[in-house]
C-alpha cells in the first residue's frame, strides 16, 4: 500500500498539485497571460496520470497512454459536440489552443517519475501515511473537476444594440443571449447577455471591459454573410422589441447619442451612450409613470443613484468606481498589515513574559492541533472578507481556498508547535489570527493586482 501511495505524498506531486490549484483560482484571474494559461495544463498532466496510477498500479502505461490520447482529443475541435451537450446539464469551459499540445512532455516526465523511488516522502507514519493520502487523492480528484469551471454571464442593466451589415437575418436559437432585427441591409443585434471568463470584481468596469469592440465581438460569432460598419457612419433607427420601441442612434457599430424606450406612446427609458458606454443621466420609469430611477454615469460607470415615488425622494446614494475600490482596497491592506503587527508584538510579549516555559501538551494533542488550526484560520479568514464586503467566490473556489490553506498552514502550524514553542494557551489563537490576517492580506494584494490590469 505504501508503495502504491509513495508518489502522491512526494515532495514534486503535492507541490504541482498546489501550483494547479493556485493558479486556476488566483493567478489566471489576477494576470491573465500566455504563463498562466499554460501552467495548468503542464501541472494538470504531470498529476494526472500518477494519480490515477496510483489507482491502478497494474495499468500503468495504458493510464498514460490514455491520458495523452484524453488531452489531446480534449484541446480539438472533435470534442466541441460533447462539450455542448454536457453543457446542458453541467456548465464547462475549453480552450481549443493548438500551443498547448506542448504540455504532453510533461507525460514523459511523470512516467520516468513514477519509475523511480522517491527519497523524501512527506509522511512516514503508516496510519499518517493513509490518511494523508486519501486528503491529498480528495485534493486531486477535486482539482481535476475544477479545473473546467462554468462561465460566467455578464448582462446588462441598460439596453446594448450594435449594428452590422448583413445579407441574412441570423437563427436567434442558434446564438443564446442575442436578438436580431434586419432593416433592409442592416442588422441590429440586441446583446442581452455574454458568456466571458470570471471577473476579479461584477462591476461597472468590467462591464465596459466586455463591452470594448462588442460590434467586432458579435461579428466574428455570427460571421458569415455579416461585415463592420466603418466609425463615423452615423445610423438612427427604431426597433420594435417585447419591451417597446426602441430609438437608437449609432456611430458605426456602436450606440452613440440618445437613447429612448416608449410603450403604449410613454417613455419609459432616456439616457445617453458614447461609443456604446453609458454616459450622463438615465432616466428609468415604471409602466404607470410613479416610480423613477436616476442614475448618473461617468465614461459607462455608475457614480450616483436616486429613487423616487410620486415625485418624492426615496433612496439616493453613490456608486463607487473602480478607481473608489481600488483605493479602498489600499487602505484596508493597510489596516490588515497594522493587526497583523500587533498580532506579533502580542506573541513577542507572551514569548519574553514567560521564557523558558513552555506550554505543555502530549504529542496527541499537538498533531492534532496542526490538523484542526487550518479550519480555524479559514473562519478568520472568511470573517475577515465578509466584514471588508469582499466575498463572492462560488462553491469550487471556496473549495480551492479551504484546501490552499490545509496545505500551507498544517506544515505552518507544525514548526509552530514542534520548533518554536507555544508559550501560553492564547498563542493558539493568535498564531491562528496571524495566519488568517496574513492569508487575508495575500488574496487582498492579488485582487488589487488584478483589479489593476
Amino acid at each position: 500500500m505504501h508503495h502504491r501511495l509513495r508518489h502522491l505524498l512526494s515532495p514534486l506531486f503535492i507541490c504541482c498539485l498546489a501550483l494547479l490549484i493556485l493558479n486556476d483560482f488566483l493567478l489566471k484571474a489576477t494576470f491573465h497571460n500566455m504563463l498562466t494559461g499554460k501552467l495548468s495544463d503542464f501541472c494538470g498532466l504531470f498529476i494526472f496520470p500518477i494519480f490515477w496510477s496510483a489507482v491502478f498500479p497494474r495499468q500503468k502505461i495504458w493510464v498514460f497512454v490514455f491520458t495523452g490520447l484524453l488531452f489531446v482529443w480534449w484541446k480539438s475541435e472533435y470534442a466541441s459536440g460533447f462539450i455542448e451537450q454536457v453543457n446542458t446539464i453541467f456548465s464547462i469551459q475549453r480552450t481549443v489552443d493548438a500551443t498547448d499540445l506542448i504540455a504532453l512532455s510533461m507525460l514523459l516526465l511523470g512516467w520516468f517519475y513514477i519509475k523511480t523511488n522517491p527519497k523524501v516522502v512527506i509522511v512516514v507514519n503508516s496510519l499518517l501515511t493513509r490518511l494523508s493520502a486519501l486528503f491529498i487523492g480528495a485534493v486531486a480528484i477535486f482539482s481535476f473537476c475544477a479545473t473546467t469551471q462554468q462561465r460566467y454571464i455578464q448582462s446588462f442593466d441598460q439596453p446594448q444594440y450594435v449594428l452590422l451589415c448583413s445579407t441574412v437575418l441570423p437563427d436567434p436559437s442558434l446564438y443564446e443571449g442575442f436578438e436580431f432585427y434586419k432593416k433592409d441591409s442592416l442588422l441590429v443585434v440586441e446583446v442581452n447577455q455574454m458568456f466571458i471568463a470570471k471577473p476579479v470584481m461584477a462591476d461597472d468596469y468590467n462591464k465596459n471591459r466586455s463591452v470594448k469592440d462588442l460590434d467586432e465581438a458579435i461579428r466574428e460569432q455570427i460571421s458569415d454573410s455579416t461585415s463592420l460598419i466603418p466609425p463615423g457612419k452615423v445610423t438612427n433607427l427604431a426597433i420594435n422589441t417585447a419591451w417597446g420601441t426602441d430609438a437608437l442612434r449609432f456611430n458605426g457599430g456602436r450606440l452613440d447619442g440618445r437613447f429612448s424606450r416608449t410603450k403604449n406612446s410613454q417613455l419609459i427609458i432616456e439616457g445617453f451612450y458614447k461609443m456604446g458606454l453609458e454616459d450622463s443621466t438615465w432616466t428609468t420609469r415604471d409602466s404607470s409613470g410613479t416610480k423613477v430611477l436616476i442614475q448618473t454615469f461617468v465614461n459607462g460607470e455608475r457614480t450616483s443613484v436616486k429613487q423616487y415615488s410620486r415625485g418624492k425622494l426615496v433612496s439616493s446614494g453613490s456608486v463607487n468606481t473602480r478607481a473608489d475600490t481600488i483605493r479602498i482596497k489600499y487602505i484596508q491592506i493597510g489596516i490588515l498589515v497594522l493587526l497583523v503587527a500587533v498580532t506579533i508584538l502580542l506573541l513577542i510579549r507572551n514569548f519574553r513574559s514567560t521564557f523558558p516555559e513552555q506550554l505543555k501538551l502530549k504529542q496527541v494533542w499537538k498533531w492534532l492541533l496542526c490538523f484542526i488550526s487550518p479550519i480555524f484560520v479559514w473562519l478568520i479568514h472568511f470573517g475577515i472578507r465578509i466584514l471588508l464586503m469582499d466575498y463572492n467566490q462560488d462553491f469550487f473556489v471556496t473549495l480551492a481556498t479551504i484546501v490552499f490553506i490545509f496545505m500551507v498552514t498544517c506544515p505552518l502550524m507544525s514548526i509552530v508547535v514542534f520548533w518554536i514553542n507555544l508559550r501560553k494557551e492564547t498563542d493558539i489563537l493568535l498564531y491562528c489570527l496571524l495566519f488568517g490576517l496574513i492569508y487575508s492580506i495575500w488574496t487582498s494584494c492579488g485582487t488589487l493586482i488584478a483589479l489593476h490590469n
